[in-house]
C-alpha cells in the first residue's frame, strides 16, 4: 500500500510487490497445511491458524497461543526446534 500510493511511483514496483506478498501468503498457507498434517492438528485449531493469516501481525499471536498449549510439539512429543 506505501508503494501504491505514498510516493506514487510506477506500476512497475506494485506489481514486484504485490507478487512477492501474494507469494508470501501462499507459502504462509502451504507452510500451515503442512505443519497441520505433521502435527496432526485438529481441524479447528487449523481453521484458526488460516484465519491468522488474514489480519497484520494475528500469525504472531497464534504461534503463541499454539505454543503455549504445545501444539507445535511433534508426534514424539519433543518441542519444536529441538
Amino acid at each position: 500500500m506505501y508503494v501504491k500510493y505514498v510516493p506514487e511511483t510506477t506500476t512497475v514496483l506494485v506489481s514486484i510487490f504485490g507478487a512477492l506478498h501474494g507469494a508470501a501468503f501462499i507459502a504462509y498457507l502451504g507452510a500451515t497445511l503442512f505443519a497441520a498434517s505433521r502435527l496432526r492438528w485438529s481441524r479447528s485449531v487449523t481453521v484458526w491458524a488460516l484465519l491468522a493469516s488474514i489480519p497484520p501481525f494475528t500469525t504472531l499471536v497464534f504461534e503463541a497461543i499454539a505454543r503455549r498449549r504445545g501444539l507445535l510439539r511433534d508426534a514424539e512429543g519433543t518441542p519444536d526446534g529441538a
